[in-house]
């Protein structure tokens, strides 16, 4: 007989060993819809590692995917570590994005503009998440379905813009005018994408790890998520803390959505992001919401977007195993969790 038994304590190498194990576990599974496309599963992650990581290039694409998961990862850990359930990533990315489109096609100084594009990304982003947050607070109602539903309005929104006083009137494609060549994020390699805005958010992990762990602000985030009982005893205002968590959550998410259009696109188009709101959902499952572990998770999933075009022209196995990936390492993680807590035991069966 198998039960479950609660755990007193997890041992430290314990939890760093279940991401590695979750994205392991997530590697075996998906390796059966290879085996069903007819591809040798050696060989088609050989191709997407070697894609993801062969040479500089390929690094440093992995590397300009990875960047706004990264923001978008951060985004979601600072939300959940509150337990403000933000799904709505996705929309605060896009509404960053629109924000630093239409700073970004204002003639400024280079580093004026940049710098203008990002504030208004990131307020743009915040304000997007202080709605379902406010609905929590004032009205009780729950922020999963209203973050996520506003995820929807957000993208009607921004198609309302392109196809509407933004459409280009000499194409007819549905894209924003460009932003000014001074807002271009410098690129750091010549040849490749590896733009300022990878940096940025490199830079941003280390940066919201100290607000978390060493602020007083992160403080009352991670007391509102453990005990909210305790946090309103201990004095913290829990309907400011959500308030303050849900700007700063939206913001991240925000500078995303600034990380596509300086960096990568430079304008607004309805393909400006492929899911990584939701991408982001995953990462901060895999780090198990430490900011730290958001990059190399993010860098992960940018690995597997990056290398799964490459494995299905090679291999022929759809290019969509890469969103497969995404989903089952999540359920993965979820599962590897509940060891976190508790631990197997294998009783035999009483006479």
């Amino acid at each position: 007989m198998i039960r479950l038994e609660a755990r007193s304590s997890t041992p430290t190498w314990f939890n760093l060993a279940l991401p590695v194990a979750a994205v392991f576990v997530t590697l075996v599974l998906c390796s059966g819809l290879i085996v069903l496309a007819g591809a040798s599963v050696f060989s088609s992650y050989a191709i997407m590692a070697t894609a993801a990581f062969g040479d500089l290039y390929s690094a440093t694409e992995t590397l300009v995917r990875a960047a706004p998961m990264i923001f978008t990862g951060l985004a979601v850990a600072v939300a959940f570590r509150a337990k403000f359930w933000n799904i709505g990533a996705e929309g605060q990315l896009l509404a960053g994005a629109v924000a630093s489109c239409m700073v970004g096609g204002i003639a400024m100084p280079g580093a004026l503009g940049m710098s203008a594009m990002a504030i208004a990304g990131a307020i743009a982003g915040g304000v997007a998440a202080l709605v379902p947050a406010l609905l929590r607070v004032k009205l009780k109602v729950d922020d999963v379905v209203s973050s996520l539903l506003l995820n929807s309005v957000i993208f009607f929104a921004l198609m309302a813009l392109i196809e509407g006083p933004w459409k280009d009137s000499l194409s007819g494609y549905p894209i924003s005018p460009p932003i000014q060549d001074s807002a271009i994020f410098p690129v750091f390699i010549a040849g490749t994408r590896l733009h300022l805005g990878v940096l940025a958010a490199l830079l941003m992990a280390p940066l919201i790890w100290f607000v978390i762990s060493r602020t007083v602000l992160g403080f009352s985030i991670r007391v509102t998520g453990e005990n909210p009982e305790a946090a309103r005893y201990s004095g913290i205002n829990i309907d400011r803390v959500l308030v303050l968590t849900a700007l700063l959550s939206g913001g991240l998410a925000g500078l995303a959505g600034v990380c596509q259009v300086g960096g990568v696109h430079y304008q607004v188009m309805a393909e400006i992001s492929p899911g990584y709101g939701y991408s982001g959902i995953v990462i901060a499952m895999l780090a198990r919401l430490n900011p730290l572990g958001v990059v190399p998770a993010a860098i992960f999933l940018g690995a597997v977007m990056t290398g799964a075009d490459a494995m299905s022209r090679a291999t022929g196995v759809p290019a969509f195993l890469s969103e497969v990936i995404q989903g089952t390492a999540l359920l993965s993680m979820l599962a590897a969790l509940l060891f976190m807590n508790y631990r197997l035991r294998f009783q035999g069966r009483a006479a």
